[in-house]
């Protein structure tokens, strides 16, 4: 069982083993920093898997469970582990007391304030499939709907604001962001795309919609004066062409694969 968020795991766990990767030489799984929390029945993030995490899986169950263990593990990748890395990864183990709980949440957030930031722009079936996607990737992720009510419940560790004025939002995206448009009105969505275009400072700005759709919407942009370069600028529709499937969770996923390609280096 994994608890999706940190503070949900902490708060359901008390008292965890927390495993980091303190050193990391040649090719490794993980990189040195990397963590994994671990209770009796639940984890929380990956070392890399294979034999060297079910090491420490098991090493850090031991502990939970009132054995005295070392509390380091300084193992080489090679085939007596059955992992041919190559490399050699130094972990600690350390029980999750207060002070470490606060020491994690204030990491979390730390590198919260430095992840890419994403507005979906609609609440809909394929906002919340994408929102759903992106949850656990390294995005700051917030979903902006005008409607009273939306079509489902939103995702853990998603933003969601309810707006009279979705369109004046987008200012408030910062450099190197993302705008993905897809409300549940043309014109909204236009109106949206018109204000996103305006900032030649974005890494994305997506729609959802059709070759149609496009060509409408540059007729738009033509009749309020912007000039037919910004369009350029403009994925519609979102999630390419190849793939023909237009259920929500397919559609997400190839929206989820031009967003990582564009803000995660």
């Amino acid at each position: 069982m994994t608890i999706a968020t940190l503070p949900a795991f902490l708060a359901a766990h008390p008292g965890a083993i927390l495993v980091e990767v303190v050193e990391a030489k040649g090719s490794t799984p993980r990189e040195a920093g990397t963590l994994m929390l671990v209770a009796e029945a639940a984890l929380w993030g990956t070392i890399g898997g294979g034999s060297l995490e079910f090491m420490a899986i098991d090493r850090a169950r031991r502990l939970l469970g009132g054995e005295s263990v070392q509390p380091e593990l300084d193992v080489p990748l090679g085939p007596e582990i059955g992992q041919c890395c190559g490399g050699r990864v130094r972990l600690s183990l350390r029980r999750i007391d207060q002070s470490v709980q606060n020491a994690l949440l204030q990491r979390l957030a730390d590198e919260r304030a430095t992840f890419p930031e994403v507005m979906l722009f609609g609440a809909g079936h394929v906002g919340l499939a994408l929102a759903q996607a992106l949850s656990p990737l390294p995005l700051a992720v917030t979903l902006i709907d005008s409607r009273p009510d939306i079509d489902g419940a939103v995702p853990d560790g998603i933003a969601f604001r309810r707006v009279a004025m979705p369109e004046a939002e987008v200012a408030r995206l910062k450099t190197g962001g993302a705008a993905v448009i897809l409300t549940h009105d043309h014109a909204l969505d236009f109106l949206i795309g018109k204000e996103a275009l305006a900032r030649t400072d974005l890494a994305y700005v997506g729609m959802i919609g059709s070759k149609t759709k496009r060509a409408t919407f540059a007729s738009f942009l033509d009749r309020e004066g912007i000039g037919r370069a910004a369009i350029d600028r403009l994925i519609l529709p979102i999630g390419g062409s190849t793939v023909k499937d237009k259920r929500p969770a397919v559609i997400a996923a190839l929206v989820t694969a031009e967003l990582l390609g564009v803000l995660i280096s």
